[in-house]
């Protein structure tokens, strides 16, 4: 993978396949045909997937699948399927059979689409970060790994330190002027690897950070939220290895550059659709050690995008693409057609497939070593027949593509998945929209008793004795000023043979049923309404300041989310970016022992707290001449500077100029105060340092006046 050490495949011993009849040129260079080409490649392929030790990892592959798959239809897909059609604004097929028995409106009301958003939104503030921040970073640890040559120098500096005691005094020193000379050899050579260790920790983070923006990470961040806020789990899934095309401007023998496509193996993120994962029915963490299951979807040129990585099987990918180029190959599942229902797209695409998808399972689990043996791998990388060992299978039909060792040393899976609301021994938890499912419902009833009613009781009801009606009379219209013709009673009755009734309307009272539930759906869901832009009314709400506290309080949800994407999504991955860096890259400047900080959950007590600290410090330092020369132009400046980035300006150095640009000013005011204060003639005094009062180290001096 990326040129390095692949991990271990299973091995199996594939007899050679006949050879084709190959044309000569000369004797010498054997020419084939392309189809020949093709030919010997599936020749290989299907030997190798005949063979005993690939049929029976594809029949285990298999049997799980049937497990995962079968305990996910039964407990999670309905509900999933529910979410969709909710953020929608759709009812249940079930449901919307039964209001169109009984007749009336079918309105639905979008209460939890609007939550979700809400929850979006507030996640992406402080997720997805404002320009020049990030929800992470990186420290070195505080007492840094200590190389053996370091402990050596240590100890040379100190023989050496005692060596130059004993010839300037003629005796070694005693031992208590000893340690502290030990000890301050220690400090100074701590402190340097301190320095290193802080710069290999830069250096790291500005890789992860460059392999998380061109792998697409804040877009498969993105994609998460939604799922977050939409389904009972969201999963992301990285660092995925896939061969891509990139260009880049070469110069050429004349000096003009000229633009060059190279396929480069890259990493990549991305967000896992939670209908595609296929956890084992114990499973209540990602990375436990039960199997896990994704289903892809692919195309062909997906497909093709894996040749060439390590541990994929060119052949067999190739075959795969002989076989189902054309018709593709599909998993068929109940789901697929309620999905997309849901969804809102056609289903005629799911039996005719005419975009050729085919179909791919890969799994991670770990495998008993005895049945990793029967499969063809060797005692060296199998050593223990009862240990397990993680691996990673892909399957497409009956072939496989993909039988490898998990690379990574832990086992870890690369998938990361949290809840909005984690439910503790359960894989799947509650979205946004499960948490305000009843209220959703008991608005949705609100509003079309509502709207029933409102059409009864817009107007009268009229009562006609259609016996005392004329041949043709209609009745069906009303308008102002219409002529009714009667006839005489056949019995002699007296009774009008039409009457007007008002029935009773129940607006308000349905009005504050549906209000209470939509207050209950801020509760469940931790998303108050105002978050929306919506003004709460009355209370505290009425001033900024009890606002401000509501927002306060209303923020602790939204930050028992965060602290679950930062415990369970940023902090793991970035760690298995960190582990991939140091275990495959080649640059020998990145090694280092870092600590991953997630700092989302904090972030937002920071903006909420220290702007407001920030100024109240600043005009703290703006009131008070003594701590303003302590302070110094340049400390103003820089509280000056970090005010103004809060407020979201192109250019906060058009407002504060630059310390180097201070830096100036302060110099050529100094120049000029001192060409007024020295005689003619005379030298100037030295410039000082307006920050410190110190000399400055530039030694500027004034020209001197004729």
């Amino acid at each position: 993978m990326l040129g390095l050490t692949p991990p271990s495949s299973f091995g199996t011993t594939v007899p050679a396949a006949a050879p084709a009849p190959i044309m000569s040129v000369g004797g010498i260079m054997p020419i084939m045909s392309a189809a020949q080409v093709d030919a010997e490649a599936r020749k290989r392929a299907e030997l190798g997937q005949q063979a005993a030790p690939i049929l029976g990892l594809a029949q285990h592959v298999r049997t799980q699948w049937t497990i995962h798959r079968q305990a996910k239809e039964q407990t999670i897909e309905q509900r999933m399927l529910s979410n969709v059609r909710m953020r929608r604004g759709e009812y249940d097929p079930d449901e919307l059979s039964k209001i169109r028995e009984q007749g009336g409106s079918e309105i639905f009301m979008m209460i939890g689409s609007t939550k979700c958003r809400a929850a979006g939104s507030w996640l992406r503030d402080v997720m997805v970060a404002v320009r020049d921040e990030k929800p992470w970073t990186l420290k070195s640890s505080p007492v840094p790994t200590v190389d053996p040559q370091v402990v050596e120098q240590v100890r040379q500096q100190a023989i050496q330190a005692v060596m130059g005691f004993i010839m300037m005094n003629g005796a070694p020193p005693d031992e208590a002027l000893i340690r502290p000379m030990l000890e301050q050899t220690h400090d100074q050579v701590l402190s340097k690897l301190r320095d290193e260790a802080n710069q290999k920790v830069a250096r790291m983070e500005d890789k992860m950070e460059d392999q998380l923006t061109e792998g697409g990470f804040i877009r498969a961040l993105n994609d998460f939220i939604d799922d977050l806020t939409t389904f009972p789990t969201a999963i992301i899934k990285g660092p995925v290895v896939r061969n891509k095309p990139r260009m880049s401007w070469v110069p050429g023998p004349d000096g003009q550059y000229t633009v060059q496509y190279n396929d480069e193996l890259v990493l990549e993120w991305e967000r896992v659709d939670p209908f595609d994962a296929y956890p084992h029915p114990a499973m209540t963490d990602v990375n436990e050690s039960l199997p896990f299951i994704q289903r892809h979807r692919m195309t062909r040129s997906q497909l093709t995008e894996l040749l060439g990585v390590e541990g994929y099987d060119d052949d067999a990918i190739r075959a795969v693409l002989d076989l189902y180029g054309k018709g593709g190959l599909h998993e068929w599942l109940r789901v697929d057609t309620a999905k997309a229902a849901a969804e809102g797209k056609s289903t005629t695409h799911i039996f005719n497939n005419p975009a050729g998808v085919i179909d791919a399972l890969q799994f991670f689990g770990p495998v008993q070593g005895k049945m990793l043996r029967d499969w063809g791998m060797t005692e060296e990388d199998v050593p223990d027949t009862v240990k397990e060992y993680h691996c990673e299978v892909w399957l497409i039909g009956n072939w496989v593509i993909k039988a490898t060792l998990n690379y990574d040393p832990l086992g870890r899976k690369p998938y990361f998945s949290t809840s909005y609301e984690r439910v503790p021994g359960a894989f799947w938890g509650n979205s946004v929209l499960d948490l305000c499912r009843d209220s959703q419902r008991m608005c949705n009833a609100a509003a079309r008793a509502i709207s029933n009613n409102m059409g009864l009781s817009s107007g009268p009801q009229v009562g006609i004795n259609v016996d005392r009606l004329p041949p043709g009379e209609a009745v069906e219209q009303m308008y102002p000023w219409k002529i009714w013709q009667f006839t005489d009673s056949p019995s002699g009755s007296t009774q009008a043979p039409i009457t007007f009734f008002q029935p009773q309307s129940n607006v308000q009272e349905l009005m504050q049923v549906f209000q209470h539930y939509s207050v209950r759906a801020d509760e469940d869901t931790g998303v108050p309404r105002y978050m929306t832009g919506e003004s709460p009314t009355g209370g505290a709400g009425r001033t900024a300041s009890g606002l401000s506290m509501l927002l306060g309080n209303a923020s602790k949800t939204i930050k028992q989310v965060v602290s679950n994407i930062d415990v369970e999504i940023l902090t793991p991955l970035l760690e298995r970016l960190y582990t991939w860096n140091m275990m495959y890259s080649d640059d020998p400047e990145l090694k280092g022992d870092v600590n991953i900080v997630a700092r989302g959950a904090t972030s937002i007590m920071l903006k909420e707290s220290a702007q407001v600290r920030r100024n109240e410090f600043l005009a703290t330092v703006a009131n008070s001449p003594v701590l303003q020369q302590i302070v110094g132009p340049l400390g103003i400046a820089e509280l000056l500077r970090e005010s103004a980035k809060t407020l979201d300006m192109p250019n906060t150095d058009s407002i504060v100029p630059p310390p180097e640009k201070i830096r100036l000013q302060m110099q050529m005011a100094q120049a000029m105060q001192a060409q007024q204060a020295a005689p003619a003639g005379g030298p100037s005094p030295g410039n000082q340092d307006l920050h410190n009062g110190a000399p400055a180290t530039d030694n500027f001096s004034p020209p001197r006046q004729g």
